[in-house]
């Protein structure tokens, strides 16, 4: 007998998600400690990367684009990451300063899911956090032309030397001035946590304006 086909398996792929619950009564009343929260119960647990995040972005002809990020800061304000601006994410952040993000904490049956609109950081606060990177991850930052087409894997290696000879001494490179933070400022968030059945319990807070206070409600699974 032939093995089943790849979609018939997908078809049979499922967990009960049973590890915990989602309750208002329990819940912080400002969604910014809730995931202050949740994402250190993620640390705790020992989760890889619990800051990495799926950043979605639009085009102005609506189009979407989705990758991976990971998230470098979080305070009233918002949510801060980092990436050269000359980036297709960058040029699409500049057309429509719109953005989602989702984290997905598996292991805890969690995930969450943030809307928003999107601001540069300030040029003090990109220059303080390149300033903590590994001193690889500095000259990487002027090897790339991230996004742009490039000849093959060799010219990003010989670009590669090519600033480590000119950036030697850790502490010597400055930030590209193509690169810096950017800022999600929430108008939605929604806390989700798997529970059976696929009955799952969803959380989320809306508000009509920056400063406009947070609504909670529960959303059907």
């Amino acid at each position: 007998m032939s093995d089943p086909s790849p979609s018939s398996s997908l078809a049979t792929m499922r967990i009960d998600y049973t590890r915990h619950q989602l309750v208002e009564s329990e819940i912080s009343r400002d969604p910014l400690a809730q995931f202050q929260s949740w994402f250190d119960e993620a640390r705790r647990h020992g989760l890889r990367e619990p800051n990495a995040m799926v950043l979605s972005t639009v085009n102005p002809s609506g189009g979407v684009s989705s990758r991976v990020l990971l998230l470098k800061g979080l305070d009233e304000r918002g949510f801060q990451f980092f990436t050269n601006r000359e980036s297709r994410k960058g040029e699409q952040l500049r057309a429509e300063p719109r953005a989602g993000m989702t984290f997905l904490w598996a292991e805890l049956e969690r995930q969450v899911n943030i809307e928003g609109t999107v601001e540069w950081v300030s040029d003090a606060e990109s220059d303080a956090y390149f300033a903590v990177r590994p001193h690889a991850a500095q000259i990487g930052a002027w090897v790339s032309s991230q996004s742009q087409v490039i000849p093959g894997r060799d010219w990003l290696e010989r670009r590669e030397e090519e600033f480590r000879a000119k950036f030697a001494e850790p502490g010597s490179v400055p930030r590209p001035p193509q690169w810096g933070g950017y800022r999600l400022v929430p108008a939605r968030i929604e806390f989700w946590q798997g529970r059976p059945s696929r009955l799952h319990d969803r959380l989320v807070f809306a508000r009509d304006g920056e400063g406009s206070p947070w609504r909670l409600e529960r959303l059907s699974p």
